[in-house]
């Protein structure tokens, strides 16, 4: 089967809420193994964006094509919450949702992906090789000596990367991230893109931010919608420089 390169397209996407536009034929290719970015002002769209893609929200028209890697194309649009994900498509929002007064391992494992939730993760233990998995995937967001840390227990910043390893050792094909840098300080900023640019080798990244400097950091792909359109889309340098995008975010007093 020929490999697509893009994991995702997005096509022609329009959504109205009793009659106004939320977006209005939004077009984007998503490539394998990239980190994309939706950037826009507040009110652009770029959340309601995320809810079309994990089935939240239906779009008025248009269609969201997902090329799983090795299987056969299919068509996102239509299809329940629970399948996408099921079909590799995770979401992760902007306030972590780790189990605060479980481990950061115990959490890990009822995250693998087939556990039926925490009776399952008591009657059936996990095996050698999963826990191996779990202490590789720790390592890469830093996590490891964490492992016996009750989540409840971590920083801001650490919490958000349990959050992130919960959804890899799941094993998705895409991973939506919602401003995953809020609230951090500059260094736990930057190791957040770092892990992201290791996840990336994995899985597509498609994440929605504010945070200027971190989309330098990490952006293979940037897509700026304003007023529920696309207004440019390509790489964050040739993005920035354009005096469309510069008025939108400084002529309206960078909101």
């Amino acid at each position: 089967m020929k490999q697509n390169e893009n994991v995702l397209e997005i096509n022609n996407i329009s959504v109205s809420f009793d009659g106004f536009y939320a977006l209005r034929n939004v077009k984007a290719n998503v490539k394998r193994n990239t980190i994309h970015f939706f950037l826009g002002p507040n009110g652009a769209g770029k959340t309601t964006l995320l809810d079309i893609i994990c089935a939240k929200t239906k779009p008025t028209q248009g269609t969201i094509m997902y090329y799983p890697k090795d299987r056969e194309p299919m068509r996102l649009t239509g299809m329940k919450e629970y399948k996408i994900v099921n079909e590799g498509v995770g979401r992760k929002f902007q306030v972590p949702s780790v189990f605060i007064n479980l481990t950061v391992e115990e959490n890990m494992i009822l995250s693998l992906k087939g556990h039926k939730g925490i009776l399952d993760s008591i009657f059936h233990k996990p095996g050698k090789e999963e826990l191996d998995e779990i202490d590789r995937i720790l390592e890469k967001v830093g996590l490891l000596d964490e492992k016996e840390t009750r989540a409840g227990a971590l920083a801001h910043g650490k919490k958000q990367w349990l959050e992130i390893a919960m959804q890899i050792v799941q094993k998705p094909e895409i991973i939506m991230l919602d401003e995953p840098a809020a609230g951090m300080g500059k260094p736990e900023t930057f190791r957040t893109g770092e892990i992201l640019k290791e996840i990336k080798k994995d899985c597509t990244i498609i994440v929605i931010e504010h945070d200027m400097d971190f989309v330098k950091q990490i952006a293979d792909k940037v897509t700026v919608l304003h007023e529920g359109k696309v207004l440019m889309e390509g790489d964050i340098t040739s993005v920035l420089a354009d005096e469309t995008v510069q008025a939108v975010y400084l002529g309206r007093g960078g909101e």
